[in-house]
């Protein structure tokens, strides 16, 4: 079975796709986005060029600081790796571990082993997209792009940044049946493969150079915890998803974001496996939120420049932001004290106390969360930098597209419509304590997270 061909994109024209596959030259399969080994359409497809004559090298080149990324998430993502990298052995394709400047090392490694193709991830976000574009530019060879992220590829749903859920949906459904197939196995390697150092896993901790104050969380991390925490979803939450998914006391919801977010698990798989139980609503709506609002997020941040900051917010919300700037708050806090969950409303600071402690927060809260720092900023643009800071520093799956497109939709309106006007949020959906406890027990979650 083959990859299908619209997955596939050139990110230089070194040579057409049918002409990497006649060079005698290895493949290297540049693993960034989806760290995994099973269902992993980009490994698969490295691994269809390579055949059965050329040898397959995967590697993966650490960034010693990478965007706002802690300690907690570079252990989360090393833990995993660590898997991948004995999983690979025992098909006989070596693991590359570089520590460096991620295009600087893909292409020394290339040139070291006479490469003929690299292959590597879809990844809408700049920092990603720019080491690819400096690659595509020094590599000898092709570098070929493939979506493993998107269900249907981002690059073939729409050509354009889609205004909200209701515009993508159709067009993802209308190509689900080509793109929704079932993964073929990945085939073990017999061929001889360059002589490849083994992973120094000691090093690449010794080399992290980021905030280490921010501790390892005890979560499980690897392809194997993602799947088991697949399973578990599905046999034990799945059926009341739909009626308490809003509830952070329930413990309903998948709790699959993170091993999303470092690809640890296919969004596919997960489609895959829920789309079979025929659980009725509950399906229905995590399909929904697993498919058409996540890829709708990887739309947005592929199509907008600005996807991490006020300026990528729809014009009506910004203006109506604008018009609001001089109500007066009720209170203000700074970034530090917003870190510190040192503010006067006991939930939210249990929710960003369940943030700080264990990497995780509720989806409902998250909305909840966002709204209260836009509503006790000076300015719409503080608040947006401040959630997105706090989002990523301490969220397992922060510096996503979600994590990004999550804040603008609850801050700046991105994906929403306009609401009855309020002061400070303008036309831009208002929550409040009041709703939350018409949702869940709200003293029974502070009493949770506000104990030290």
């Amino acid at each position: 079975m083959r990859v299908h061909d619209k997955r596939i994109y050139a990110l230089n024209d070194k040579q057409s796709s049918k002409d990497a596959e006649d060079s005698r030259g290895p493949v290297i399969y540049w693993m960034s986005r989806e760290q995994r080994v099973k269902d992993n359409w980009g490994l698969l497809y490295a691994r269809e060029l390579a055949g059965e004559t050329r040898p397959l090298v995967v590697c993966f080149v650490m960034s010693p600081s990478f965007m706002c990324a802690t300690f907690r998430q570079y252990d989360f993502m090393l833990r995993g790796l660590k898997e991948v990298a004995d999983k690979l052995a025992e098909m006989g394709i070596p693991f590359a571990l570089r520590i460096g400047g991620p295009d600087a090392e893909i292409v020394s490694l290339a040139n070291d082993i006479g490469a003929g193709t690299v292959v590597t991830d879809f990844d809408p976000l700049r920092t990603s997209w720019s080491w690819q574009k400096k690659a595509a530019r020094e590599l000898k060879v092709p570098l070929i792009e493939v979506d493993g992220r998107n269900i249907v590829p981002a690059r073939v749903v729409s050509d354009k940044q889609e205004y909200a859920a209701r515009t993508i949906r159709p067009k993802i459904h209308r190509l689900l049946f080509e793109y929704l197939e079932d993964f073929p196995e990945l085939i073990p390697q017999h061929v001889s493969p360059p002589d490849i150092p083994e992973p120094d896993w000691n090093a690449a901790y010794r080399a992290i150079n980021v905030d280490r104050s921010i501790f390892p969380v005890d979560f499980p991390s690897g392809e194997k915890s993602a799947h088991i925490a697949l399973d578990s979803f599905i046999k034990t939450r799945l059926i009341n998803y739909a009626e308490k998914r809003n509830n952070p006391n329930a413990g309903a919801t998948s709790r699959l974001s993170a091993y999303i977010q470092f690809g640890q698990l296919a969004p596919q798989r997960a489609a895959l496996d829920v789309a079979a139980t025929g659980a009725g609503d509950s399906q229905d709506m995590f399909l929904e939120e697993l498919i058409v609002r996540r890829e709708l997020s990887e739309n947005f941040c592929l199509h907008n420049a600005d996807y991490d900051s006020l300026s990528g917010a729809p014009e009506w919300a910004v203006a109506t932001l604008d018009d609001h700037r001089d109500d007066q708050r009720l209170y203000l806090y700074t970034r530090d004290e917003f870190d510190k969950a040192e503010t006067h409303s006991l939930l939210w600071n249990a929710a960003q106390n369940q943030m700080r402690r264990t990497g995780y927060m509720h989806g409902y809260m998250r909305m909840y969360w966002a709204k209260k720092i836009l509503e006790w900023s000076p300015s719409p643009e503080q608040a947006v930098k401040t959630a997105m800071t706090l989002n990523d520093k301490y969220q397992l799956d922060g510096r996503s597209p979600n994590g990004y497109v999550g804040a603008l939709w609850s801050i700046a309106g991105l994906h929403d419509r306009a609401w009855k006007k309020r002061p400070v949020y303008g036309s831009i959906r208002y929550m409040n304590e009041r709703g939350c406890r018409r949702k869940f027990d709200v003293d029974e979650y502070i009493s949770r997270w506000n104990i030290e």
